[in-house]
Protein backbone atom coordinates (compact mmCIF):
# COMPACT_ATOMS: atom_id res chain seq x y z
CA UNK A 1 0.00 0.00 0.00
CA UNK A 2 1.72 3.38 -0.87
CA UNK A 3 2.01 6.03 1.84
CA UNK A 4 -1.04 7.72 1.75
CA UNK A 5 -1.85 9.99 4.50
CA UNK A 6 -5.51 11.71 4.88
CA UNK A 7 -4.93 15.69 5.70
CA UNK A 8 -8.26 16.89 7.52
CA UNK A 9 -9.38 20.35 6.45
CA UNK A 10 -12.51 20.76 8.49
CA UNK A 11 -14.49 19.61 11.24
CA UNK A 12 -17.44 18.83 8.98
CA UNK A 13 -16.25 18.09 5.69
CA UNK A 14 -13.20 17.81 3.34
CA UNK A 15 -9.37 15.97 3.37
CA UNK A 16 -6.59 16.32 1.50
CA UNK A 17 -5.00 13.32 0.36
CA UNK A 18 -1.25 12.88 0.39
CA UNK A 19 1.76 10.79 -0.33
CA UNK A 20 0.04 9.62 -3.82
CA UNK A 21 0.20 10.00 -7.30
CA UNK A 22 -2.97 8.71 -8.64
CA UNK A 23 -2.86 5.96 -11.63
CA UNK A 24 -4.73 2.96 -12.98
CA UNK A 25 -2.98 0.97 -11.57
CA UNK A 26 -3.29 1.40 -7.45
CA UNK A 27 -3.36 -1.73 -5.18
CA UNK A 28 -6.70 -2.38 -3.61
CA UNK A 29 -5.41 -1.50 -0.24
CA UNK A 30 -4.94 2.08 -1.33
CA UNK A 31 -8.27 1.96 -3.47
CA UNK A 32 -9.83 0.87 -0.50
CA UNK A 33 -8.76 3.50 1.46
CA UNK A 34 -9.24 6.10 -0.68
CA UNK A 35 -12.74 5.22 -0.31
CA UNK A 36 -12.61 5.03 3.16
CA UNK A 37 -11.88 8.87 2.72
CA UNK A 38 -14.16 9.91 0.58
CA UNK A 39 -17.07 8.21 2.67
CA UNK A 40 -15.62 9.98 5.93
CA UNK A 41 -15.01 13.08 4.43
CA UNK A 42 -17.13 13.44 1.68
CA UNK A 43 -14.60 15.63 -0.69
CA UNK A 44 -10.97 14.41 -1.26
CA UNK A 45 -8.33 16.70 -2.87
CA UNK A 46 -5.21 15.24 -4.12
CA UNK A 47 -1.99 18.14 -5.20
CA UNK A 48 0.58 18.06 -7.80
CA UNK A 49 -1.32 15.31 -10.08
CA UNK A 50 0.73 17.10 -12.96
CA UNK A 51 0.94 13.47 -14.83
CA UNK A 52 -2.69 12.87 -15.13
CA UNK A 53 -4.44 13.39 -18.63
CA UNK A 54 -7.65 12.35 -19.62
CA UNK A 55 -6.77 8.61 -20.35
CA UNK A 56 -5.43 8.27 -16.46
CA UNK A 57 -7.86 9.94 -14.70
CA UNK A 58 -10.24 7.39 -16.75
CA UNK A 59 -8.17 4.45 -15.32
CA UNK A 60 -8.14 5.87 -11.87
CA UNK A 61 -11.94 6.47 -11.83
CA UNK A 62 -12.79 2.70 -12.71
CA UNK A 63 -10.98 1.96 -9.86
CA UNK A 64 -13.13 3.41 -7.69
CA UNK A 65 -16.38 2.52 -9.34
CA UNK A 66 -18.29 1.99 -13.06
CA UNK A 67 -18.41 5.45 -14.87
CA UNK A 68 -21.18 6.90 -16.79
CA UNK A 69 -21.43 8.31 -19.99
CA UNK A 70 -20.31 11.85 -19.37
CA UNK A 71 -23.87 13.23 -19.22
CA UNK A 72 -27.67 12.17 -19.83
CA UNK A 73 -28.07 14.63 -22.31
CA UNK A 74 -25.29 16.80 -23.34
CA UNK A 75 -23.37 14.78 -25.26
CA UNK A 76 -21.99 17.43 -28.06
CA UNK A 77 -18.50 17.33 -25.96
CA UNK A 78 -17.59 13.40 -25.51
CA UNK A 79 -19.07 10.53 -24.28
CA UNK A 80 -16.20 9.83 -21.34
CA UNK A 81 -15.44 13.16 -19.86
CA UNK A 82 -17.52 15.91 -19.49
CA UNK A 83 -15.58 19.34 -20.02
CA UNK A 84 -16.63 22.12 -17.26
CA UNK A 85 -15.76 25.14 -19.83
CA UNK A 86 -16.33 28.00 -18.88
CA UNK A 87 -17.78 29.11 -22.37
CA UNK A 88 -20.77 26.83 -22.36
CA UNK A 89 -21.85 26.75 -18.74
CA UNK A 90 -21.06 28.18 -15.14
CA UNK A 91 -22.80 25.89 -12.64
CA UNK A 92 -22.80 29.04 -10.26
CA UNK A 93 -25.43 27.34 -8.20
CA UNK A 94 -25.78 24.99 -5.64
CA UNK A 95 -26.84 21.40 -6.84
CA UNK A 96 -26.47 17.70 -6.27
CA UNK A 97 -25.28 16.24 -9.83
CA UNK A 98 -27.83 14.77 -11.64
CA UNK A 99 -30.32 14.01 -9.64
CA UNK A 100 -33.20 14.71 -12.62
CA UNK A 101 -32.38 10.42 -13.14
CA UNK A 102 -33.40 8.43 -10.55
CA UNK A 103 -30.06 6.74 -10.89
CA UNK A 104 -28.16 9.22 -9.04
CA UNK A 105 -24.25 8.94 -9.38
CA UNK A 106 -22.00 8.05 -6.58
CA UNK A 107 -19.22 10.38 -7.02
CA UNK A 108 -17.29 12.49 -9.40
CA UNK A 109 -13.98 13.17 -10.31
CA UNK A 110 -12.78 16.88 -11.51
CA UNK A 111 -9.43 17.46 -12.62
CA UNK A 112 -8.03 21.22 -13.15
CA UNK A 113 -7.13 21.49 -16.82
CA UNK A 114 -7.03 25.86 -17.61
CA UNK A 115 -7.69 28.11 -14.92
CA UNK A 116 -7.79 31.69 -14.29
CA UNK A 117 -5.53 33.88 -12.93
CA UNK A 118 -8.36 34.58 -9.93
CA UNK A 119 -11.76 33.16 -8.61
CA UNK A 120 -13.13 29.95 -9.77
CA UNK A 121 -12.91 28.23 -6.37
CA UNK A 122 -15.62 25.26 -5.51
CA UNK A 123 -17.25 24.88 -2.59
CA UNK A 124 -19.02 21.59 -1.38
CA UNK A 125 -21.17 21.22 1.47
CA UNK A 126 -22.18 18.16 3.08
CA UNK A 127 -25.75 17.29 3.44
CA UNK A 128 -25.19 14.68 6.08
CA UNK A 129 -24.35 17.07 8.74
CA UNK A 130 -27.23 19.16 7.53
CA UNK A 131 -29.47 16.26 8.17
CA UNK A 132 -28.27 15.33 11.31
CA UNK A 133 -28.41 19.06 12.63
CA UNK A 134 -32.20 19.59 11.80
CA UNK A 135 -34.33 20.46 15.24
CA UNK A 136 -37.11 17.30 15.48
CA UNK A 137 -40.22 19.27 13.96
CA UNK A 138 -38.22 19.94 10.43
CA UNK A 139 -36.55 16.64 10.66
CA UNK A 140 -40.22 14.82 11.22
CA UNK A 141 -41.54 16.51 8.06
CA UNK A 142 -38.68 16.21 5.79
CA UNK A 143 -38.53 12.23 6.51
CA UNK A 144 -41.66 11.49 4.59
CA UNK A 145 -41.35 14.38 2.27
CA UNK A 146 -40.84 13.69 -1.46
CA UNK A 147 -39.89 16.05 -4.07
CA UNK A 148 -40.02 16.82 -7.78
CA UNK A 149 -36.51 16.86 -10.31
CA UNK A 150 -36.38 17.99 -13.59
CA UNK A 151 -33.29 18.85 -15.92
CA UNK A 152 -35.73 22.21 -17.25
CA UNK A 153 -33.43 24.07 -14.84
CA UNK A 154 -31.57 27.40 -16.27
CA UNK A 155 -28.25 27.71 -14.39
CA UNK A 156 -26.32 29.19 -17.56
CA UNK A 157 -27.56 32.03 -17.83
CA UNK A 158 -25.80 35.16 -16.22
CA UNK A 159 -26.49 38.02 -14.43
CA UNK A 160 -25.87 40.34 -17.03
CA UNK A 161 -29.72 41.51 -18.03
CA UNK A 162 -30.98 43.72 -21.13
CA UNK A 163 -33.01 47.25 -20.79
CA UNK A 164 -36.14 45.54 -20.21
CA UNK A 165 -34.69 43.44 -17.49
CA UNK A 166 -34.47 40.20 -19.32
CA UNK A 167 -31.54 37.61 -18.91
CA UNK A 168 -28.42 37.97 -21.45
CA UNK A 169 -27.70 34.93 -22.67
CA UNK A 170 -24.40 33.93 -24.60
CA UNK A 171 -24.59 31.87 -27.77
CA UNK A 172 -22.45 29.42 -26.10
CA UNK A 173 -24.51 29.42 -22.98
CA UNK A 174 -27.84 29.33 -25.03
CA UNK A 175 -26.48 26.21 -27.17
CA UNK A 176 -25.67 24.59 -24.00
CA UNK A 177 -29.15 24.67 -22.13
CA UNK A 178 -30.60 24.06 -25.22
CA UNK A 179 -29.01 20.57 -25.28
CA UNK A 180 -29.24 20.27 -21.65
CA UNK A 181 -32.64 20.14 -22.18
CA UNK A 182 -32.91 18.36 -25.13
CA UNK A 183 -34.29 15.08 -23.73
CA UNK A 184 -36.46 15.68 -20.45
CA UNK A 185 -36.53 13.99 -17.52
CA UNK A 186 -38.48 13.71 -14.37
CA UNK A 187 -38.10 12.12 -10.85
CA UNK A 188 -39.33 12.01 -7.94
CA UNK A 189 -37.14 11.47 -4.95
CA UNK A 190 -37.07 11.55 -1.17
CA UNK A 191 -36.12 14.67 0.64
CA UNK A 192 -34.06 12.04 3.20
CA UNK A 193 -31.90 9.59 1.91
CA UNK A 194 -30.28 6.04 3.55
CA UNK A 195 -26.89 6.67 1.97
CA UNK A 196 -26.43 3.01 0.70
CA UNK A 197 -22.74 2.62 1.95
CA UNK A 198 -22.37 4.11 5.13
CA UNK A 199 -26.38 3.81 6.04
CA UNK A 200 -26.39 7.32 7.36
CA UNK A 201 -29.26 10.04 6.75
CA UNK A 202 -28.71 12.44 3.74
CA UNK A 203 -30.93 15.78 2.51
CA UNK A 204 -31.33 15.33 -1.29
CA UNK A 205 -32.33 18.70 -2.49
CA UNK A 206 -30.62 21.20 -4.91
CA UNK A 207 -31.37 23.59 -7.78
CA UNK A 208 -32.98 20.50 -9.84
CA UNK A 209 -36.05 20.87 -7.48
CA UNK A 210 -38.85 21.67 -9.47
CA UNK A 211 -41.42 20.93 -5.78
CA UNK A 212 -42.22 19.16 -3.44
CA UNK A 213 -45.01 16.51 -3.80
CA UNK A 214 -48.68 17.41 -2.54
CA UNK A 215 -47.23 21.84 -1.98
CA UNK A 216 -47.62 24.16 -3.91
CA UNK A 217 -45.01 26.17 -5.81
CA UNK A 218 -45.24 29.04 -3.39
CA UNK A 219 -45.07 26.64 -0.63
CA UNK A 220 -42.31 24.64 -2.16
CA UNK A 221 -40.22 27.74 -2.56
CA UNK A 222 -40.82 28.74 0.74
CA UNK A 223 -40.22 25.57 2.43
CA UNK A 224 -36.90 24.75 -0.17
CA UNK A 225 -35.11 28.06 0.65
CA UNK A 226 -35.76 27.14 4.60
CA UNK A 227 -33.66 23.88 3.90
CA UNK A 228 -30.90 24.88 1.31
CA UNK A 229 -30.35 27.66 4.22
CA UNK A 230 -29.72 24.66 6.48
CA UNK A 231 -27.59 22.91 3.88
CA UNK A 232 -25.19 25.67 3.05
CA UNK A 233 -24.16 27.64 6.19
CA UNK A 234 -20.62 27.56 6.50
CA UNK A 235 -19.98 25.57 9.03
CA UNK A 236 -20.75 22.93 6.71
CA UNK A 237 -18.77 23.60 3.93
CA UNK A 238 -15.45 23.69 2.92
CA UNK A 239 -13.73 25.84 -0.42
CA UNK A 240 -11.61 24.90 -2.83
CA UNK A 241 -8.73 27.02 -4.01
CA UNK A 242 -8.10 25.17 -7.37
CA UNK A 243 -4.28 24.78 -8.52
CA UNK A 244 -2.97 22.98 -11.82
CA UNK A 245 -2.28 19.50 -10.79
CA UNK A 246 -5.42 19.34 -8.78
CA UNK A 247 -7.78 16.58 -8.54
CA UNK A 248 -11.01 16.59 -6.58
CA UNK A 249 -13.36 13.10 -5.75
CA UNK A 250 -16.65 14.20 -4.14
CA UNK A 251 -19.84 11.75 -2.95
CA UNK A 252 -22.55 13.22 -4.72
CA UNK A 253 -24.61 10.89 -2.64
CA UNK A 254 -23.72 13.28 0.35
CA UNK A 255 -23.27 16.68 -1.33
CA UNK A 256 -23.94 19.84 -2.75
CA UNK A 257 -21.79 21.74 -4.78
CA UNK A 258 -21.58 25.47 -6.24
CA UNK A 259 -18.52 26.40 -8.65
CA UNK A 260 -18.03 30.01 -7.76
CA UNK A 261 -18.20 32.56 -11.05
CA UNK A 262 -15.71 35.33 -9.62
CA UNK A 263 -13.79 35.24 -12.54
CA UNK A 264 -14.90 37.58 -14.93
CA UNK A 265 -14.76 36.42 -18.67
CA UNK A 266 -11.32 34.61 -18.06
CA UNK A 267 -11.22 31.08 -19.42
CA UNK A 268 -11.75 28.01 -17.40
CA UNK A 269 -11.92 24.44 -17.89
CA UNK A 270 -11.91 20.99 -15.71
CA UNK A 271 -12.32 17.60 -16.89
CA UNK A 272 -15.46 15.40 -14.78
CA UNK A 273 -15.69 11.71 -14.77
CA UNK A 274 -19.02 10.31 -12.76
CA UNK A 275 -19.02 7.18 -11.54
CA UNK A 276 -22.55 5.52 -10.89
CA UNK A 277 -24.80 5.06 -8.80
CA UNK A 278 -27.91 3.33 -7.35
CA UNK A 279 -31.41 4.60 -6.52
CA UNK A 280 -32.53 6.24 -3.66
CA UNK A 281 -34.07 4.84 -0.90
CA UNK A 282 -36.19 6.74 1.70
CA UNK A 283 -35.96 5.63 5.76
CA UNK A 284 -39.47 3.38 4.77
CA UNK A 285 -37.71 1.89 2.26
CA UNK A 286 -39.13 3.18 -0.40
CA UNK A 287 -36.99 4.00 -4.13
CA UNK A 288 -37.30 6.85 -6.26
CA UNK A 289 -39.94 7.09 -8.81
CA UNK A 290 -39.27 7.78 -12.49
CA UNK A 291 -42.08 10.25 -14.00
CA UNK A 292 -40.09 10.74 -17.43
CA UNK A 293 -36.97 9.63 -19.23
CA UNK A 294 -35.15 7.11 -19.47
CA UNK A 295 -31.44 6.72 -17.96
CA UNK A 296 -30.41 3.30 -18.98
CA UNK A 297 -28.07 4.79 -21.68
CA UNK A 298 -26.34 7.24 -19.03
CA UNK A 299 -25.47 5.07 -16.77
CA UNK A 300 -25.72 1.44 -14.82
CA UNK A 301 -27.66 0.90 -11.93
CA UNK A 302 -25.14 -0.42 -9.18
CA UNK A 303 -26.09 -2.81 -6.24
CA UNK A 304 -25.86 -1.26 -2.61
CA UNK A 305 -22.62 -2.52 -0.99
CA UNK A 306 -23.20 -3.75 2.58
CA UNK A 307 -22.71 -0.92 4.82
CA UNK A 308 -20.15 0.59 6.42
CA UNK A 309 -19.24 0.01 10.03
Amino acid sequence: MSTLRVVKLGAHIGARIDGIDVNGNLDAATVSAINDALLEHKVIFFRGQHHLDDDGQWAFARLLGTPTRAHPTVTSRGDRILPIDSRYDKANSWHTDVTFVDRIPKASLLRAVTLPEYGGTTTWASTEVAYDRLPGPLRALVENLWAVHTNQYDYTAGDQVDHEGQPVVADGHRQYREEFESEYYETEHPVVRVHPETGRRVLLLGHFIKQFVGLSPAESATLFQLLQNRVIKLENTIRWNWELGDLAIWDNRATQHYAVADYDDQFRRLSRITLAGDIPVDIHGRHSRVIAGDASRYSEVIRPVALAG
